[in-house]
């Protein structure tokens, strides 16, 4: 990616959950951008195995062999597979306004388990969400289309608190492994041999976790990551002034859920992750990052640094589109990066410009409105 200034917006928000902790409130105003969700409605995968970043294996062995620890971390957190099929979106907003009012909605033609691949799109798409979010509020738009271009689309939401209003806020280790178990039931009832994962923010890294330490390589071809904090980021600073507070981030966790603590820059969790190599052999990866994303900052921090890694940034090819990193899975440049990173042979996305902002004002009214 090229060095450039970083010009990014300044619109945050805080969620009433964290106001209570003033540490985990300096957090807040950048980390609870992401959309609230709920989780009725839904097949209910169970409690997946917990496996550790730190004991678990690098090699490409299969999954069915991942030893796995059962902790209270799995007893914990919640994984579903959203059932009721919702209309598609064309913002993230609108998406997160819908989920709210309709929960355990999925995007059209995704988790269909009786669609089989095709010749040319021989392996299924799995979708992971991100931080505080739900298959349907991120991939209402990216969903249908993929479904549209002729693969079989699947999705589910990992990670969530026991109560099942929101996903992606518990320990990344269980979500890892949720997404696992989720993979295995994909290749089961498709037959593929492979997979191709499209992960957005924390569900980039929740899957590039299963991929480089559960053994996924061996069933994963392609992983696409969408604004994913492979390095995490210092939010405008406010890690660093979390920091000073002693156990202000041990307390996040507590408080807002243990995937925020483990997605900032220099978290003992993405060291153990990024150690040794981010990128495993066997795996095409692909990172694509805005220069403007408001979550991750440095913006480079979204950069894969080894070897078997693309790192798309969409202003070198469209330097007019500035969106961030909430409106990315519903910006046509950004979708049509994805399709290209999962079929070299789509076409090529249209450069058109995107006011620096965009959608953001929204998702803080619609995140803060159905929380």
């Amino acid at each position: 990616m090229r060095e450039t200034n970083c010009r990014i917006v300044g619109l945050q928000a805080v969620s009433a959950r964290a106001v209570t902790v003033a540490s985990a409130a300096l957090l807040a105003g950048s980390l609870l951008l992401a959309p609230a969700a709920g989780a009725t409605g839904s097949a209910d995968l169970g409690s997946a195995d917990s496996a550790s970043v730190d004991s678990a294996s690098t090699d490409s062995g299969s999954v069915d062999t991942l030893s796995a620890d059962l902790g209270s971390a799995a007893k914990e957190s919640l994984t579903v597979v959203p059932e009721i099929p919702g209309p598609p979106q064309s913002t993230h907003a609108e998406a997160t306004r819908y989920d709210a009012d309709f929960p355990g909605s999925v995007p059209p033609g995704v988790n269909d388990f009786g669609c089989k691949p095709t010749a040319a799109h021989p392996n299924p798409v799995i979708l992971a969400h991100g931080t505080d979010a739900t298959a349907y509020s991120d991939y209402s738009a990216i969903g249908p289309r993929l479904k549209a271009d002729g693969y079989c689309v699947f999705a589910v939401n990992y990670g969530g608190k026991q109560a099942g209003k929101r996903f992606g806020t518990e320990d990344m280790n269980t979500s890892a492994a949720q997404v696992a178990a989720f993979v295995e039931r994909v290749r089961t009832s498709t037959g593929a041999a492979k997979v191709d994962l499209v992960g957005y923010s924390q569900g980039a890294t929740v899957t590039r976790m299963f991929v480089n330490r559960l053994g996924g390589a061996a069933v994963v071809d392609k992983w696409v990551g969408i604004a994913s904090p492979t390095y995490g980021g210092v939010f405008y600073g406010l890690v660093n002034v979390a920091n000073v507070v002693p156990g202000s981030m041990g307390l996040i966790g507590a408080v807002m859920g243990k995937a925020y603590e483990q997605q900032v820059q220099g978290s003992d969790w993405l060291n153990a992750l990024n150690a040794g190599g981010d990128t495993v052999p066997g795996v095409s990866y692909t990172t694509i990052g805005t220069e403007y994303d408001e979550m991750i900052q440095p913006y480079t921090n979204i950069a894969l640094r080894d070897p078997g890694a693309r790192n798309i940034l969409i202003q070198d090819s469209c330097a007019q589109n500035k969106t961030g990193h909430m409106n990315m899975v519903y910006d046509q440049y950004t979708m049509g990066l994805v399709s290209q990173a999962l079929d070299p042979s789509a076409p090529a996305p249209r450069c058109e410009s995107v006011p620096l902002g965009t959608g953001m004002l929204q998702m803080m009214i619609a995140s803060n409105s159905s929380s």
